[in-house]
């Protein structure tokens, strides 16, 4: 185990799938972690209580990463339970309804770009104010959860998330070079087509087969398989790595 133990690690949306799988593997790892979630408390708790009878310590907390305000109120209550923040999972997302760019509503546009793109930004600035050694801070480890989709394009399904990721890339560079002699890495994982309850609510095992063939290893990940990747980024193993898109697409 590295030295990962005792530090304190944040994972948004962190109630299920990816984030779940996450959130216990960090656990497993040795770190303390905070489940975000943003309203079902229920599965968030389960997912503490998991970790707990492991051995391991975590603590729910909701907040919709989508909402300053409420990204603020999140770290402020990090900040009076632990005081330090040493890793965080930009993992909370929604993926939009299908459709073309022409049947977009403005309001399904705003929302893939509020959580995915403006709560990624909110929950960095906050932990960089925390982590930056220039700020006082002991450094640590920012990963992003991007997607494959962001190099694909998602024509004629989801181009507002494939363009919601792809801005994620540019800001995982942009904020790791920022932050590269203040102790914060900041690297990114742009799955393909994984098992989670976002991809049934994209169209389910009908859009698994139609799209199978593209991928190259023949399947669909486990959120398990996701959240490996996570975890290397995370670590002391990867303490040169910044400013990377690591893609576990199998191959698509």
């Amino acid at each position: 185990m590295d030295s990962s133990r005792e530090k304190l690690l944040l994972v948004t949306g962190a109630s299920r799938g990816i984030g779940a799988a996450i959130a216990r593997g960090a656990a497993r790892g040795g770190w303390r972690v905070i489940v975000n979630y943003v309203r079902d408390a229920g599965a968030a708790e389960a997912v503490v209580r998991e970790i707990e009878a492991a051995g391991s310590e975590a603590v729910a907390l909701q907040g919709d990463v989508g909402r300053e305000e409420e990204v603020q109120n999140l770290f402020g209550e990090i900040d009076r339970r632990f005081g330090r923040l040493d890793g965080l999972v930009n993992n909370a997302g929604v993926i939009g309804k299908p459709g073309r760019l022409d049947q977009i509503e403005s309001a399904d546009l705003k929302r893939v770009f509020e959580i995915n793109v403006f709560g990624a930004f909110f929950c960095a600035r906050e932990a960089v104010r925390r982590m930056s050694t220039a700020q006082g801070g002991r450094g640590g480890a920012i990963v992003n959860m991007s997607s494959g989709a962001a190099t694909i394009g998602s024509a004629g399904e989801f181009i507002h998330y494939a363009a919601s990721k792809a801005a994620l890339n540019t800001m995982t560079l942009g904020l790791a070079r920022e932050v590269a002699r203040e102790g914060i890495r900041v690297n990114a994982v742009e799955p393909g087509l994984v098992e989670t309850d976002m991809h049934e609510s994209a169209g389910g095992a009908a859009r698994t087969q139609r799209l199978i063939g593209t991928i190259a290893m023949g399947r669909a990940a486990k959120p398990e398989e996701i959240a490996g990747p996570v975890l290397y980024l995370l670590s002391d193993a990867a303490a040169y790595v910044t400013g990377a898109v690591l893609r576990a697409a199998g191959g698509r």
